[in-house]
């Protein structure tokens, strides 16, 4: 019997565990105001988000055709880490290959890999657009964490997990998505990077994207 019991209570400390790692999260935070946020983004001095791709057609053939309309997000506009200003998903990641990811302050293998992460940005450039995704309500605590990590990656704030729920991503954190110069999505990495090789080689794989030596 008491074998049993032990076995009991290691499962159930397991399941806990795993239950404490899932996303999204549930929780009903006060959200502050773009004067209490602002203090917290010039101390994070995040880079700034994309910039838009505006169209000069009006057709949305021919503004398909420059990537803006096309891809799972249609008109997501979401909030930029940065400066607080709403910015169009869409927009932002038209053009070239896009590494998204998808993060929160709470996940513990997020805050391993997001220095991973700018690592990696820094030495691929301009080849590939590197973008994160906080995906939970607490902006402040986003940027409070990045502040602390030394994270100055570009990124949004998506309360609603709407990205997520767009890629029909697992239930979990982090998630990479691998996004086509094209705006279609080449895989999902459902699981965190271990070091800027791992990423070199997932993206030279799925994107056909090889960084310089």
């Amino acid at each position: 019997m008491s074998q049993t019991i032990k076995w009991s209570v290691a499962i159930l400390a397991v399941i806990g565990a795993l239950a404490f790692a899932l996303w999204p999260r549930t929780s009903a935070p006060t959200k502050l105001d773009e004067q209490a946020l602002a203090p917290l983004r010039t101390e994070a001095q995040l880079s700034a988000c994309p910039r838009e791709i505006e169209t000069v057609a009006s057709t949305i053939e021919a503004s398909e055709a420059t990537g803006y309309v096309k891809g799972p997000f249609g008109g997501l506009t979401l909030t930029c880490l940065a400066d607080g200003q709403p910015k169009n998903v869409s927009a932002m990641l038209a053009g070239k290959p896009v590494l998204l990811n998808l993060w929160a302050y709470w996940c513990g293998p997020c805050r391993e890999e997001l220095p991973i992460l700018q690592e990696y940005a820094a030495k691929a450039g301009d080849s590939i657009t590197v973008l994160t995704v906080h995906s939970d309500p607490r902006e402040d605590a986003a940027l409070e964490l990045l502040t602390s990590l030394g994270v100055h990656l570009p990124g949004v704030n998506d309360p609603d997990s709407r990205i997520a729920e767009l890629v029909k991503a697992p239930k979990a954190l982090p998630i990479s998505v691998l996004i086509r110069a094209d705006g279609s999505i080449a895989t999902l990495v459902s699981r965190p990077f271990t070091g800027v090789d791992d990423i070199e080689r997932t993206v030279a794989e799925e994107l056909g994207l090889k960084s310089d030596s």
